[in-house]
């Protein structure tokens, strides 16, 4: 897969995509980005630290989180996605479920959309990125928890998603998909999805596992946000091991590490 003018094989190696959050208010570093000079530095820092690819998000997710309009998310992702393709030579995705936002972000030049809703927002998300013709990650969500086998109910999910995605006319070299660990599920369906990563795998399409900090690790941990370093690199090293090629994270030297060393004891030998 290219994305941004880099190639990505996914069958032999694995990514990190750093989170870069400039939002007031998202879980983990809501606030700390807000500032064009601070966002940059921490760009840097990403990069230094062995990002493969960085993730700008503009608008918090976290559970109960307040919708902002597509004006003011626009507003807060464009300048310093434009400022990072012209100062560094990274892939930049942006994390959205707007297609009015990923239309202005594309038109600032990002590479990939990471969309949460996996197309499933607004209805017209799949045909701006055909059109701009884009990697895009598509995440699992629901609107309720309500699950028969939480397993097999986001494997579905997701087959729905590719089905919107290649009716659009999106490539289906241009597809990643995401679990969606922390949205719509419990700790117990957190946790019984990470068992089965496997099952994602089998799709046959790039995985993608965002796991940073979770409330899944916080939860079994019984530890606050800033003390889940341990727990999400336990996180990756599984995904690493059931076939997930791309690690969305906070703390990018901590988890390149850990997953260095994981993927050369797998290879050992071959």
């Amino acid at each position: 897969m290219i994305i941004g003018g880099k190639e990505f094989d996914f069958g032999d190696h694995f990514y990190i995509m750093g989170i870069l959050n400039v939002t007031p208010d998202s879980f983990s570093d809501g606030g700390r980005y807000t500032d064009m000079d601070k966002a940059l530095f921490q760009v840097e820092r990403l990069v230094e630290d062995g990002a493969d690819i960085l993730d700008i998000g503009g608008e918090s997710t976290r559970p109960e989180y307040i919708e902002i309009t597509a004006e003011e998310e626009i507003k807060r992702v464009c300048p310093i996605i434009n400022r990072i393709k012209k100062s560094f030579d990274i892939p930049v995705s942006l994390d959205t479920y707007k297609s009015d936002v990923a239309m202005a972000g594309i038109e600032a030049g990002v590479d990939m959309i990471n969309d949460i809703w996996g197309l499933k927002w607004d209805g017209t998300m799949a045909e701006v990125i055909a059109k701009a013709d884009i990697p895009c990650c598509l995440m699992h969500n629901r609107r309720h928890g309500a699950y028969r086998d939480v397993v097999e109910d986001v494997l579905e999910d997701l087959k729905q998603c590719i089905d919107m995605a290649l009716q659009a006319g999106i490539a289906a070299g241009n597809i990643l998909l995401d679990p969606g660990i922390g949205f719509a599920k419990d700790v117990n369906q957190n946790l019984l999805l990470m068992k089965h990563l496997s099952r994602i795998c089998e799709l046959g399409y790039p995985v993608l596992l965002g796991t940073s900090r979770k409330s899944m690790i916080g939860l079994t941990l019984d530890l606050p946000v800033e003390e889940r370093e341990e727990g999400t690199l336990a996180t990756s090293v599984m995904g690493l091991m059931a076939g997930c090629s791309v690690f969305r994270v906070h703390d990018v030297r901590t988890n390149f590490r850990g997953l260095k060393m994981a993927e050369a004891i797998m290879k050992a030998g071959s």
